[in-house]
C-alpha cells in the first residue's frame, strides 16, 4: 500500500503541476488503532510555481485527490497550511507529528521547526474537547456502540490531558497518550478495548463498557472547564512564517 500511495503522490505532482513538501497518515493508522478494514487517510502539503501565487485568478488552495473505500487523499497549499499554522490549527500539528510519513523535504523540516512557536493551548484543548463532545452526542448515547467511536472520544480527551500537564503538542499515537496516570481498572479496560478494536470491523455494534463511558463523561466536563479558562496564547507574529513562505516559493 505504501507503494500505491507513493504512486498517487507522484501522479498528483505531475497532473496538478505542484511539488509535494510533506505527506503523512492522519487517521486511525497513525493513531495506532486501525481496524482490518480501515482506510488510509493521507494528508499532504504542496507548493505551486511562483507564478501561480501572483495570479489574480489564483487556483484553489486544496487538492481533493481521491476518496474511496481504501484511500482518502487530499492536501493543502503551502499558503493555506502556514496560515492555519499561525492560527494554531491542531489538525495540522497532528499531520506534522504523524508517525507514518510518506514524503518529507528539507523545506518542510524548516516548517516543523518554526511550528513549535505557534502551538496554542487555547486553540488545541477546545479543539480536542469539541471532537470528543461531538462523538459523545452522536455515537455514545445509544444502547450499543461501535468500538472505534470510543477511541474518537478517548484519544482527543487524553490529548487534552497531555497538553494540560506538559504544555506542548501531544503525541499522535494513542499508546503514547496512555502513559498518563489513570486508574488501573480503567487502563485495563482501554487495553482490552484496543485489542478488540484491532480485530473488529468498522461497523460492528457492541455493548457499552461502563468504566470507559464514565471516564469519557467525567473528562468531557473537566476539559470543557479547562478550555474555557485558558488565556489566549496564540502567537500573533507573522514574520517568521512570511519569510519562510517566500523562501520556499522562490526555491
Amino acid at each position: 500500500m505504501r507503494d500505491t500511495i507513493q504512486r498517487e503522490l507522484e501522479n498528483i505532482e505531475e497532473q496538478c503541476g505542484v511539488r509535494i513538501l510533506y505527506a503523512a497518515e492522519s487517521g486511525s493508522r497513525a493513531w495506532g488503532f486501525a481496524s482490518p478494514d480501515s482506510d488510509y487517510d493521507v494528508r499532504f502539503v504542496y507548493v505551486r510555481p511562483v507564478e501561480d501565487y501572483l495570479r489574480l485568478d489564483g487556483p484553489r488552495d486544496v487538492i481533493e485527490w481521491k476518496l474511496d473505500e481504501v484511500l482518502d487523499i487530499n492536501g493543502w497549499d503551502l499558503r493555506k497550511a502556514l496560515t492555519h499554522l499561525k492560527q494554531g490549527n491542531a489538525a495540522l500539528f497532528e499531520w506534522n507529528n504523524s508517525p507514518v510519513v510518506y514524503k518529507t523535504t528539507p523545506e518542510w523540516n524548516r516548517v516543523q521547526e518554526i511550528s513549535k512557536a505557534y502551538f496554542s493551548e487555547k486553540v488545541a484543548i477546545p479543539h480536542y474537547y469539541g471532537i470528543a463532545a461531538s462523538t459523545w452526542a452522536k455515537h455514545l448515547c445509544g444502547g450499543t456502540v461501535r468500538y472505534k467511536k470510543y477511541f474518537y472520544a478517548l484519544r482527543p480527551l487524553l490529548a487534552a490531558r497531555y497538553i494540560e500537564e506538559y504544555h506542548k503538542e501531544p503525541p499522535v499515537p494513542f499508546p503514547d497518550l496512555l502513559n498518563a496516570d489513570m486508574e488501573p481498572r480503567l487502563r485495563a479496560s482501554i487495553d482490552s478495548l484496543l485489542e478488540k478494536k484491532k480485530l473488529s470491523t468498522e461497523s460492528e455494534e457492541n455493548p457499552h463498557i461502563p468504566e470507559i463511558l464514565a471516564f469519557i463523561k467525567e473528562e468531557l466536563s473537566k476539559q470543557k472547564a479547562i478550555g474555557a479558562g485558558l488565556p489566549d496564547d496564540r502567537n500573533r507574529d507573522w514574520t517568521a512564517l512570511n519569510r519562510l513562505f517566500l523562501e520556499i516559493v522562490r526555491g
